[in-house]
């Protein structure tokens, strides 16, 4: 099995066009597994054969933890686009975060603040490592945010635990960015 084709289907079907799998999120943006396995087998053949034992091994095999295997239900982690905001359970964050992005985003960010743009949440990373992979999506030479998260929780801007790796925020004003 193509674990990575699959992370990449499930990310699609989890946090960007759930109804296209006839796949209802709850609030939390949890769906049963067996639910999300027949959306799969009637996508496409190659996951006629797919089963939860996959799904697991998709999820302890990456890098990025994307998704979330609870019991009978998954979700996916962060990065959702779908119309309605899923519910996050407020943390406060580490001290400092970075941000990934190009020069002229890094231009705009800096005068306006970091903006969900597409997504739900703001995507923060915990290492420069992180950011710079997820600055390269977007350029060669990708511009590294520092986020000051500690300064902006104590001035009121909430966060979210998005994994390991990966904090949420709703937005970050261009004072708390360096």
């Amino acid at each position: 099995m193509d674990l990575t084709s699959l992370s990449r289907v499930v990310s699609h079907a989890l946090r960007h066009e759930p109804w296209l799998y006839e796949l209802e999120l709850d609030e939390a943006g949890w769906v049963p597994v067996e639910a999300l396995i027949a959306a799969l087998r009637t996508e496409s053949d190659a996951w006629s054969s797919v089963e939860r034992a996959d799904l697991a091994e998709m999820i302890d095999r990456s890098e990025k933890k994307r998704h979330e295997l609870d019991g009978d239900r998954i979700r996916a982690l962060y990065g959702h686009s779908t119309p309605h905001r899923l519910l996050k359970e407020s943390a406060p964050p580490p001290a400092v975060l970075y941000h990934g992005t190009s020069p002229e985003a890094a231009a705009l960010i800096r005068e306006h603040g970091l903006m969900p743009m597409g997504r739900q949440y703001v995507h923060l990373s915990v290492d420069t490592r992180m950011a710079d992979q997820v600055g390269r999506r977007k350029t060669r030479a990708p511009v590294i945010l520092r986020i000051k998260a500690g300064e902006a929780h104590a001035g009121g801007v909430v966060f979210y635990r998005g994994n390991d790796m990966v904090w949420l925020a709703d937005t970050i004003a261009p004072t708390f960015i360096e």
